[in-house]
């Protein structure tokens, strides 16, 4: 039962705000571009035009927000912050309750195409009700104080599923979701029955060089090289976030074409295959963090996450790992930190796995926590 601290939510965006992000999208300063280099050096300007075109001239917020009205929201007030939450109950009573928990750039709208088949699947058994919060500094909860790394934003989660009477519960993430989820393990690991990741990384993979004498499937070393690259080629925005994300802000805050590009260059490389994510989800999650102002406040996640106290301990908590075909997880280096209890690889789906392979990503879940309900 829901108690008296939990209020309902609807999300209305007033309409002088979207008049005033038009105005700002008819009036774009573009760059000059080296030509013919594709995405090697960042976003071509071509294919921002195209996207951003396509936000000022079709794309339907006011359908979004019917769309993310269509299922229950809720705030509740939790260590000094008004935490948003979709909390969406299965029709079958005995549903198993699941926390989905994002990771950046992405948003609660990575979700939406799973939650029908979650809580009403065709089998009542693999039922589940679903609580999908706005972590603090993204989304619908906002900006909050500094201090909010995995271990405290797993600490709130607690105490929003006890608020919700769920006595035991799973817990599931992507990206930083994959850091909170194994954290919600730890600091409450007598009501967590199980968690799940996929594209993990803290925890997960080596950090520091791999001894030579390492040994590594063929599998292992193509993900060990994919993250090589990365730390070697595709981070930089992980370095500015880390260290600096108040200087950033200042162009994500001021131009939504800057946040578009900000953000649509992972949409499109970290996708699978690169640039396969639509314009409409793009620019919706584009769109969540220019009306909420959370393009600074969600990059501090990235800082405190270099400046925390907090570093993974070991868990005992059963946890499931789906490496999708973009993902970086190495089973060798995960299992001293997790219970690993099962590991699958595939070949379809990239970070965004529930919003790109919902079929596999719903499948994978339900998989999972059959072996924990």
């Amino acid at each position: 039962m829901l108690n008296s601290d939990i209020t309902p939510f609807q999300v209305h965006i007033p309409q002088s705000e979207l008049d005033d992000l038009r105005r700002r999208l008819s009036a774009v300063r573009w760059p000059g571009q080296i030509p013919d280099v594709g995405w090697s050096r960042g976003v071509p300007l071509d294919h921002l035009k195209e996207l951003t075109e396509y936000w000022a001239t079709t794309y339907d917020w006011r359908a979004t927000e019917k769309r993310f009205n269509s299922h229950p929201q809720f705030t509740t007030h939790i260590d000094g912050i008004d935490l948003h939450f979709l909390h969406v109950r299965s029709p079958h009573p005995q549903a198993f309750p699941l926390i989905l928990a994002h990771g950046w750039p992405g948003s609660i709208a990575e979700f939406l195409e799973v939650i029908e088949p979650l809580t009403n699947p065709g089998d009542p058994a693999d039922a589940f009700h679903l609580v999908i919060p706005s972590h603090p500094n993204f989304g619908f909860t906002g900006p909050a104080a500094a201090g909010w790394d995995s271990r405290r934003i797993a600490t709130a989660y607690a105490e929003l599923m006890a608020r919700l009477g769920y006595d035991r519960y799973g817990a599931q993430g992507g990206d930083f979701g994959a850091i909170i989820a194994p954290d919600l393990g730890r600091v409450d690991p007598e009501r967590v029955a199980g968690v799940h990741v996929n594209a993990a990384t803290v925890g997960f993979i080596p950090f520091g060089d791999v001894p030579a004498d390492t040994v590594l499937t063929d599998a292992e070393q193509v993900r060990l090289d994919r993250m090589n690259r990365f730390l070697s080629d595709g981070n930089g925005y992980f370095q500015i976030q880390a260290t600096r994300p108040h200087t950033l802000g200042f162009g994500l805050a001021d131009s939504p074409v800057g946040q578009l590009a900000w953000i649509g260059e992972k949409f499109h490389d970290w996708a699978h295959p690169a640039g396969s994510i639509g314009a409409d989800h793009v620019v919706t999650h584009a769109m969540i963090y220019w009306l909420t102002n959370t393009g600074t406040s969600s990059a501090q996640m990235y800082y405190e996450s270099m400046h925390t106290g907090s570093w993974p301990t070991p868990s005992r908590v059963p946890t499931g790992v789906a490496n999708f075909a973009e993902d970086i997880a190495i089973r060798p280096f995960a299992e001293p930190l997790n219970n690993i209890t099962r590991w699958t690889e595939y070949d379809r789906g990239g970070h965004f796995a529930a919003l790109e392979v919902p079929d596999l990503f719903v499948d994978e879940l339900r998989a999972f926590f059959r072996t924990v309900r």
